[in-house]
């Protein structure tokens, strides 16, 4: 089934032209036929990094689905005639994912995260859906990745935990660089960075209103929220990058309308 997903490719990238729900039957499917998967929900950012970053662009291509968490890339897959259906948001999907695991008697291990919030995103998903099995949550200390004692107390925890399906919050690329590190741990659990998605559900940060995330406005009810942190990456970085992507993606319909048979020299 994951194999014959159709796909668009953005500057090189390839995107899977799925909706949420359709993403959620994927990783349902695989979980019934004990295949496990990696998720990666990428924005405007993970994609710019993919075009400077060759271990990240690894990990887009070894990952099982990866699908478009950004209006400006459901615009420009428009723009250049290769549509994705819909924008496949973390921060929903961790949502949605969870409710139908607690239908599928599937669990979830909730990793990293501000400290705290691991434990209170399971018990708020848990309080949504009572029959939900929250395997374990542990928030590793700042700089873990680089002790190796504490690695291996993460791997300890998850192999004894044996979740269905492992958040890892920890921004990108940090939670990407872990998740393949640990995936041979749990060969058949599904794996998913969410970035800030714990903070989202304990309202510790506060998502945009509906109607700005489907202007593509999100991002700037983020950089509200925290100018400090997020301005170089969304106004310095994100908008000349986005402006780019748009423009090459006209380029690319352009050329292929020249090459169109048919057509009058």
């Amino acid at each position: 089934m994951l194999d014959s997903l159709p796909t668009a490719r953005l500057r090189g990238v390839s995107f899977h032209s799925i909706t949420e729900e359709h993403c959620i039957r994927c990783i349902g499917d695989g979980l019934d036929r004990g295949l496990g998967g990696w998720v990666i929900t990428a924005n405007l950012d993970h994609l710019r990094r993919a075009l400077v970053d060759p271990v990240y662009r690894r990990f887009c291509e070894e990952a099982t689905l990866v699908v478009a968490d950004g209006m400006p890339l459901v615009w420009a897959s428009r723009i250049q005639g290769t549509p994705l259906p819909e924008r496949v948001a973390g921060s929903s999907l961790i949502s949605s994912l969870s409710q139908e695991a607690a239908i599928w008697g599937r669990s979830l291990y909730m990793l990293g995260g501000v400290p705290g919030t691991a434990e209170m995103a399971g018990e708020v998903l848990k309080r949504r859906h009572s029959s939900l099995k929250i395997a374990g949550s542990h928030c590793p200390d700042f700089g873990f990745e680089n002790n190796p004692d504490q690695v291996q107390h993460i791997i300890d925890l998850l192999v004894e935990a044996q979740p269905d399906i492992v958040y890892v919050a920890l921004g990108s690329p940090k939670q990407e660089h872990l998740i393949e590190r640990l995936r041979e741990v749990l060969p058949n659990a599904w794996w998913m960075g969410v970035g800030i998605g714990f903070s989202f559900l304990c309202g510790d940060v506060r998502r945009a209103p509906r109607w700005m995330q489907v202007a593509g406005l999100e991002w700037l009810h983020r950089l509200a929220q925290e100018p400090q942190r997020l301005a170089g990456r969304y106004i310095a970085d994100g908008i000349p990058f986005a402006l780019s992507l748009l423009a090459t993606s006209l380029g690319a319909r352009m050329r292929g309308r020249q090459k169109e048979p048919g057509d009058l020299a």
